[in-house]
């Protein structure tokens, strides 16, 4: 998933590529359940993709595998929001295509000794979007639901796992350049291991003390986005389109000493389903 320049219609995935979306049930940071969209080539303005849903040891395979729940789906690039719609496993609405980004960050004043400028350096740009909207039953069991995304690509026939995350504003804030590419080839399973240490050494620099350092790393190790069905939506608890996260992840790391940059929210997102607004021109 990626920002689309402005004015531009590009393809949401070359082919070769996979995204995924993972689940893990039982706490493990293995996936149990996985929904997999390959596409197409993009050919003459139109391309389409296929939706495969597994679960079990199916959800942990690299391949897209289980079952295919939709085929031939058009991918939007006109800002017309087709949703297709899906009866098995369960009822469930898909949409891919571009829409208006709904993240907003001063990307500026991160740069720049974290002094805000006021400015939303993604006021006004695109992204290729899949939204996917299920049952809870298909989450599967217990209060607390874990997620994360993947996004994959295909190399002289090898599978390559070029992008994944859970927590937002992770990667690209807190592991140095030559650990970026790294991390995004691993798997959840294997944060705490790799992790642990050096994220507890930079949050201490941060003015936690060790204890506390460790404490807060764990909040994002493993890197899934956990949801308690029984609490509010409000990251960290899931993460709600308007949640101001940029301005959350630099409190988290500095012990709360950086102040929220002031930016609102896009007032462009929809209250109803894919959720994020039409593109920009």
């Amino acid at each position: 998933m990626h920002a689309a320049p402005r004015g531009q219609r590009q393809p949401f995935a070359r082919s070769g590529r996979l995204g995924r979306i993972a689940r893990d049930t039982d706490g493990d940071a293995y996936a149990d359940i996985a929904f997999t969209f390959t596409f197409s080539e993009y050919d003459n303005g139109s391309q389409t993709g296929t939706a495969w849903y597994a679960t079990g040891p199916d959800a942990r395979q690299p391949e897209p595998t289980g079952q295919v729940i939709a085929d031939s789906i058009p991918v939007s690039f006109d800002g017309t929001a087709r949703p297709v719609r899906i009866d098995e496993p369960g009822p469930i609405r898909l949409f891919v295509g571009l829409r208006s980004d709904p993240f907003f960050a001063d990307v500026e004043g991160a740069l720049h000794g974290m002094k805000w400028t006021g400015h939303d350096d993604f006021a006004g740009n695109n992204v290729d979007c899949i939204a996917l909207e299920v049952p809870s039953d298909l989450l599967g069991p217990g209060p607390v639901v874990g997620v994360w995304a993947s996004i994959s690509r295909r190399s002289d026939g090898v599978l390559e796992q070029m992008d994944r995350g859970g927590n937002p504003t992770i990667n690209p804030f807190i592991n140095p350049e030559g650990e970026k590419n790294r991390y995004n080839s691993r798997q959840p399973a294997d944060d705490v291991a790799n992790y642990l240490g050096p994220w507890s050494q930079l949050l201490e620099k941060g003015g936690y003390s060790p204890k506390e350092a460790r404490e807060t790393a764990l909040q994002c190790l493993p890197d899934i986005l956990r949801y308690d069905r029984a609490k509010p939506t409000s990251y960290p608890n899931g993460r709600g389109l308007a949640d101001d996260v940029f301005s959350y992840r630099f409190a988290w790391l500095t012990h709360g000493k950086v102040p929220p940059t002031g930016l609102q929210p896009h007032d462009d997102l929809l209250p109803t389903f894919p959720y994020l607004g039409p593109p920009n021109p």
